[in-house]
């Protein structure tokens, strides 16, 4: 049992490590090509920060452990929302732009929606089990590749007058070093991401755990680092569009890639538990949206609300 905590947590850091140097690396070979750096806050940085999210999903999806694979997506988005936007906010108010308000977060809450039609079959089809199929998951993707085009374009058309994401602190290496921590930072979240599974399935054994439970709580925070770490500095800094850009960014890769691919590999089934938590995240998901759209901006008071939300969607999780 000692052996398996200290493996999970072994397996954490080197997912979080993984993915800080995966992010530094991938951003100096953008920054070398001369990609606008908007182009890499929206995507590299985003998408960096939910490789851990990727790598547990589509191992567990590979090892047919798919409990943890749509937990840890469920609950990591969750977490995102409440904690990571909600500690930003509380820390100093999120200021959150037009565009957020009008074209990303509102495709968020499409992928959310779409996920939800895709695992309610029992109630939508009359079919006898929830289950998002290859054919869900090509869907899936194809809505990621309509989302990755949509922001690139906005991104290139706005590029003189783009506010720079961060762009100046975008560390610059050499080639070589460039690669060195892109393909070193991607090896430790594959490792992270197997040690994270293996350990966390054995956990839940002993203690009579379910993978979902394992999925929602000590995986989707622990893969979550990365984007609290990442919102957190963002928002000290007063960088508002990097906090809810992550958020954003994060979740839509979470349900349109992740868990997407994690289904290409392997079918997944979708118990009663994870539809409710489905269910919930909706509802968080609007929730937050009306405080985006009341005064384009997250206030330190709502932030603390998002934070006390998911204290109590936690405990409900755990008794449950």
């Amino acid at each position: 049992m000692v052996l398996s905590f200290a493996l999970l947590i072994a397996g954490f850091i080197l997912l979080v490590k993984g993915a800080d140097f995966f992010v530094d690396g991938s951003s100096s070979i953008a920054k070398l090509l001369k990609i606008p750096s908007i182009v890499i806050g929206l995507t590299i940085v985003a998408f960096g920060t939910s490789a851990p999210e990727a790598a547990v999903s589509i191992i567990a999806g590979i090892e047919k452990s798919n409990d943890i694979a749509v937990g840890n997506v469920i609950g990591s988005n969750m977490f995102n929302l409440l904690v990571v936007l909600g500690v930003s906010a509380a820390i100093k108010p999120v200021q959150i732009k037009g565009q957020i308000i009008a074209k990303e977060y509102p495709f968020m809450l499409i992928a959310t929606a779409l996920l939800m039609v895709m695992s309610y079959d029992s109630v939508l089809s009359g079919g006898s089990s929830n289950v998002i199929t290859r054919g869900d998951a090509i869907i899936l993707l194809l809505f990621m590749g309509i989302f990755l085009f949509s922001v690139i374009s906005s991104a290139l058309r706005s590029r003189r007058e783009s506010i720079e994401s961060g762009g100046d602190d975008i560390p610059s290496y050499g080639v070589g070093k460039s690669l060195l921590f892109t393909i070193g930072g991607l090896a430790g979240i594959i490792i992270g991401g197997q040690i994270v599974v293996d350990s966390a399935s054995d956990i839940a054994v002993r203690f009579g755990m379910s993978q979902t439970l394992v999925g929602l709580t000590i995986v989707a925070v622990g893969t979550s680092l990365p984007e609290l770490v990442t919102s957190i500095v963002a928002a000290r800094k007063g960088e508002s569009d990097i906090a809810i850009g992550n958020v954003v960014g994060s979740n839509i890769f979470n349900i349109l890639f992740v868990l997407a691919a994690s289904a290409a590999i392997s079918p997944m089934n979708i118990n009663e538990q994870c539809l409710t938590d489905l269910l919930i995240l909706m509802a968080a998901s609007l929730g937050t949206y009306g405080f985006c759209v009341t005064k384009k901006r997250v206030s330190r008071a709502e932030g603390i609300i998002l934070t006390v939300v998911y204290v109590i969607y936690l405990a409900y999780a755990i008794i449950r």
